[in-house]
């Protein structure tokens, strides 16, 4: 009798409460399936700007005494797309056209198929008492390699000293008659061949504020046209006064 009991198959009752768990999980998982699908559909869009947006609502950011009035789709940064107080602003624009992202311009701010027209500007308080070009006579002066060699549209290009703390990098200089010389730090070798911007400069705009902005080596042989359009895209955004032009 035992044998035969033994050979009866094992029936065991399963947990109601263990099926119960099994369903949820499963429905869990479905739910979720669905809102990643959902998710895609939605937001995929969104995904695909990485941090750009079209947004053309003007912002109002308040450093020191000014008022900057800009487009949210020429501000860098997200978190910085909002009214209110900073100690820095960050934006970036095509050029010449001077103008935020959009879905036409997607190519150039993703740097797609090489391209390198995108400038980066950054207002922040004045925290030196003469600009690029006011520093040249009585800092840059001195921390160059003379004679300098032949640059693109007229600008002379000057390596630094090892003592200068300018390593890799070299100063451009263009005269303007009448006025400080055109200066602009750039990065050579390599370094400056990786950047999409190895090129500086910073001017003084508004009421104790600087304005620096980075731009493509290739942009240095029309350095009139893109300082102007600079001085003159800050002009219209600052709004306590008028470029103090250097």
């Amino acid at each position: 009798m035992k044998e035969a009991d033994a050979a009866q198959p094992d029936f065991r009752v399963v947990d109601s409460s263990l099926m119960v768990k099994v369903f949820y999980a499963f429905a869990a998982v479905a739910l979720l399936s669905l809102v990643i699908t959902l998710a895609g559909k939605w937001f995929g869009h969104d995904i695909a700007m990485g941090g750009h947006t079209e947004d053309t609502t003007v912002r109002e950011i308040v450093i020191g005494n000014n008022v900057i009035a800009v487009s949210s789709n020429m501000i860098r940064f997200e978190q910085a797309r909002r009214d209110g107080v900073a100690a820095r602003l960050d934006l970036y624009m095509r050029y010449p056209q001077m103008d935020g992202y959009s879905e036409a311009a997607r190519d150039d701010f993703n740097n797609a198929h090489g391209s390198r027209n995108i400038l980066f500007l950054a207002f922040e308080d004045q925290m030196m008492s003469r600009d690029m070009s006011g520093r040249f006579a009585p800092i840059y002066s001195a921390l160059i390699v003379r004679p300098g060699k032949p640059g693109p549209g007229g600008t002379t290009l000057y390596d630094f000293t090892d003592k200068s703390g300018y390593l890799g990098e070299m100063l451009a200089v263009a005269e303007r008659p009448g006025r400080e010389p055109f200066v602009a730090r750039c990065l050579s070798g390599p370094k400056a061949e990786e950047s999409l911007a190895p090129c500086e400069r910073d001017m003084l705009v508004g009421d104790g504020l600087s304005l620096s902005y980075r731009f493509p080596k290739e942009f240095l042989g029309e350095w009139q046209a893109l300082d102007a359009a600079v001085a003159a895209e800050a002009a219209t955004m600052v709004k306590t006064s008028a470029v103090q032009a250097r």
